[in-house]
């Protein structure tokens, strides 16, 4: 029996931020009868929606859109939790005889889906990270990114020091099993996908990202982003929580606590989701099996892009279209 065919299928499509994601998935969901579960950290978040870029209902154009607005901010939210959700809801989707499209710019997530890493917990594990937590919270992100950078410094240069929840699992890893997550994730990597995949990564030029990066939060902000963390700080979020974490919201938040002005934090979202988007595709470039989409060499027609994983699919793909 072909191994791949007994295989539910399963597309994907990254890319990083503010590269064009939603507009194509749109069209590309609607071509193959398909269901999109988001694959983002933030969108899952209720009341977090100018600052995640998150589609509202009314532009879904009915099509079905998993893994948007089902936990409060104060909720945690982590991969091990997103990768039990992402199966559920796929198991859901199959049933409907309907096309999975996993969507976003998390690679971690979708490599969690799409190989079925294994994150089973343990009390000396539990007991570390609330460790490794207290020192953060004592000594600061700083301190515990340099701890990072002393054992693993390829998953330093990889994890922004505000992402505390990415570098106590690093380290909790390293400490419990003895190896460098880089490369526990590369050799996780080399598994064989659990699904009948194409995995599609869209990008653009550098220059045209990181200017529709500006754009994104001029208009954010225009949009109401203040107003969106004011009200989010009233319903007593801090920056503690892992939601208020998110690019776009730890830096209006400490605006509103008069740390920061305004402008200077507007230009710390920009300047990080600049360097977030360029980690992102370095991420995507380390997994194999990807198919680029440069929008460039499409001429920034989005038909032509459609047309092209259509083709992709009838030539190599999934065995459902």
């Amino acid at each position: 029996m072909d191994k791949k065919a007994a295989k539910h299928p399963l597309i994907i499509l990254a890319g990083p931020t503010a590269v064009g994601k939603t507009a194509l998935s749109l069209k590309l969901a609607k071509a193959v009868d398909g269901e999109i579960i988001s694959a983002d950290s933030m969108q899952v978040y209720r009341h977090m929606d100018i600052g995640s870029a998150k589609i509202r209902p009314e532009e879904r154009e009915g099509i079905p859109h998993h893994l948007i607005d089902i936990l409060e901010p104060e909720e945690e939210f982590h991969v091990v939790r997103f990768q039990q959700m992402a199966k559920d809801t796929l198991a859901g989707i199959y049933r409907r005889g309907r096309v999975p499209a996993l969507v976003g710019g998390t690679g971690f997530y979708i490599q969690a889906v799409l190989y079925d890493i294994d994150f089973r917990e343990n009390d000396e594990g539990r007991a570390l990270r609330q460790e490794l937590e207290e020192i953060a919270v004592r000594k600061g992100n700083a301190c515990l990114h340099s701890m990072l950078e002393e054992v693993d410094p390829m998953s330093a240069r990889a994890i922004h020091e505000n992402n505390v929840k990415r570098v106590i699992r690093a380290l909790e890893f390293y400490k419990l099993t003895g190896q460098k997550i880089s490369e526990h994730n590369e050799t996780e990597r080399q598994k064989e996908a659990a699904y009948d995949a194409c995995y599609f990564v869209l990008t653009d030029k550098r220059e045209k990202l990181y200017s529709n990066i500006e754009e994104r939060v001029d208009n954010m902000l225009a949009s109401g982003l203040v107003e969106e963390v004011e009200a989010l700080r009233d319903m007593g979020c801090t920056k503690d929580m892992v939601s208020m974490q998110g690019l776009g919201y730890k830096e209006i938040l400490s605006y509103l606590e008069g740390e920061v002005s305004l402008e200077r934090a507007v230009y710390l979202i920009k300047r990080d989701t600049r360097h977030f988007a360029k980690r992102q595709l370095t991420w995507f470039r380390r997994e194999k099996d990807v198919v680029w989409i440069h929008k460039d060499d499409f001429h920034y027609d989005e038909d032509a892009m459609l047309e092209f994983m259509l083709d992709y699919f009838r030539k190599n793909g999934l065995k459902a279209l």
